[in-house]
């Protein structure tokens, strides 16, 4: 234990301030350099100089050698090591991409422990100088140690595309540990270092099939952070995320793989900004589902949610749409829809929400309650709807017999009015037989009349006729006209 001066003793605030200082510092140099012996390197033969039957030993030391690590916050010390190690590296780098039958299983491991923790790429990261670290408006800090660091993650790449990858080998390796730590690297302040991560993340995603699904999970936790951490007061282009990303997000066809995480995503954009409230409400409000039951539960889900840290104040300014649609969802033949709806009168802060503003829902609600309780098919339904009716009568009696009495005499008028309807369609149908029954005999009695005209124009024509052929035959009895051919000459006499 190091030795305690006179001041520090006076002066405990002192004390407390430099071990800090000298614990901070040694974080901050813990990304760059790792206490350990070092020795000076030596440079080793090139790759393509050596004979094929060595080439894969050389490989291997040169990757060993890389392991080597330095303190890149000394500029001026191990520039030889240093200089040597970024040639290595750039060797790697080339003798990967350009040959072929490198990647033999004995180098998988060598590999590994390059890139790997206590090493290279996978480290602890230093505590940030800015802990509201903005990548759009603050300068990063950028990584001391990048002029290594980039090979290495060059070589990764080459590595994980090379032809001659074999998943089923680099398994052991590249697991759900190694893809933990890299992802944990993104909270990295270079920019450079980030987009070589997402290039990485994205050959592995493509390579190994088994570690998809937890690096979905994963990414939808450093998304959820990334959420959280937002700064106060929100930006303008944070809200804009929520409205034109987010809240669209809820009309995904596979909604149910990633509803729990969106709806965290809302409700953090609300705790941090409760202003935000009205326009998220209703914006699930103009996208609520009209025929996915399935999707209308996770809704009202997230609605409870919203409810649990809602403002009083802003919650006067949605309760009347807001409970139109839950007014919907009770009445909805479908149960698991009636029940999700109704559980709302199971916690205890809407319940109080509700009693405040009693005066605007219960006139919202009651119609669809009272109608339900006598009209719904699943009795288990409607044994809620009897208890909530019952919750919202002790929280005001008066105006529950109020809607009670006009509710009924509501339903006597449509009443009497349906059956006068059907007073008046029975009126309509006797009326129609009768019509149609005089139409029938007005149709026979045209049909005798035009059977009889038929019959008699047939009598008619056979009269004319008869009449005809008798003047015919007078004519030949009679003749008006005689033929003298004696002379030649024809002479006309009339007949006596």
């Amino acid at each position: 234990m190091s030795a305690i001066s006179a001041t520090e003793k006076v002066d405990g605030f002192t004390r407390k301030s430099m071990r800090k200082a000298q614990k901070q510092k040694k974080s901050q140099g813990s990304s760059q350099f790792r206490t350990q012996t070092l020795t000076e390197l030596s440079p080793l033969p090139q790759l393509k100089d050596a004979p094929s039957t060595e080439q894969q030993e050389l490989f291997t030391q040169k990757l060993q050698q890389c392991c080597m690590l330095f303190d890149f916050m000394d500029s001026v010390t191990d520039l030889k090591s240093k200089e040597i190690k970024r040639a290595t590296l750039n060797e790697l780098v080339d003798y990967v991409s350009t040959n072929r039958g490198v990647l033999v299983e004995t180098a998988y491991p060598e590999i590994s422990n390059m890139v790997s923790i206590c090493t290279n790429i996978l480290r602890t990261l230093p505590p940030s100088d800015n802990p509201d670290f903005d990548p759009e408006e603050d300068e990063p800090t950028l990584e001391a140690s990048w002029p290594h660091i980039q090979l290495v993650y060059e070589f990764l790449l080459r590595f994980l595309e090379n032809p001659d990858f074999q998943p089923s080998i680099a398994k052991r390796y590249i697991d759900q540990k190694f893809v933990l730590q890299l992802l944990e690297l993104f909270d990295s302040e270079d920019p450079r270092e980030r987009d070589f991560l997402k290039t990485v993340l994205h050959r592995i995603y493509g390579k190994f099939l088994g570690l998809r699904a937890f690096i979905r999970k994963q990414i939808n936790n450093i998304f959820l952070r990334i959420i959280n951490g937002f700064a106060l007061p929100l930006k303008a282009e944070h809200k804009q995320f929520l409205m034109k990303v987010l809240i669209p997000m809820h009309t995904g066809k596979g909604l149910a793989l990633f509803h729990a995480q969106l709806a965290y995503c809302v409700v953090q954009f609300l705790e941090k900004d409760p202003t935000l409230t009205e326009p998220v409400i209703r914006g699930l409000l103009k996208f609520w589902p009209k025929t996915c039951s399935q999707k209308e539960v996770m809704y009202l889900g997230e609605i409870e949610e919203i409810l649990d840290v809602i403002e009083p104040t802003q919650f006067k300014k949605i309760q009347e749409p807001l409970f139109k649609q839950i007014s919907r969802c009770v009445a909805n033949p479908h149960f698991q829809v009636a029940e999700r709806a109704l559980y709302f009168w199971n916690n205890e802060y809407i319940l109080s929400l509700i009693e405040e503003n009693i005066d605007k829902i219960l006139p919202i609600m009651f119609g669809s309650l009272y109608r339900i309780s006598k009209e719904h098919w699943n009795p288990t339904i409607v044994a809620l709807v009897y208890n909530v009716l019952k919750t919202l009568m002790e929280m005001n009696s008066t105006l529950f017999d109020e809607l009670t009495a006009s509710y009924k005499s509501d339903r006597q008028r449509e009443k009497k009015k349906e059956q006068e309807r059907e007073e008046l369609w029975k009126k309509l149908d006797e009326l129609k037989l009768s019509d149609a029954a005089a139409l029938v005999q007005n149709n026979s009695h045209g049909l005798q009349n035009a059977a009889q005209n038929i019959n008699n124009n047939n009598n008619n024509n056979h009269h004319d006729n008869q009449e005809k052929s008798t003047a015919i035959s007078v004519d030949h009895e009679d003749p008006v006209v005689a033929m003298d051919t004696t002379e030649g000459v024809e002479v006309v006499t009339s007949a006596k």
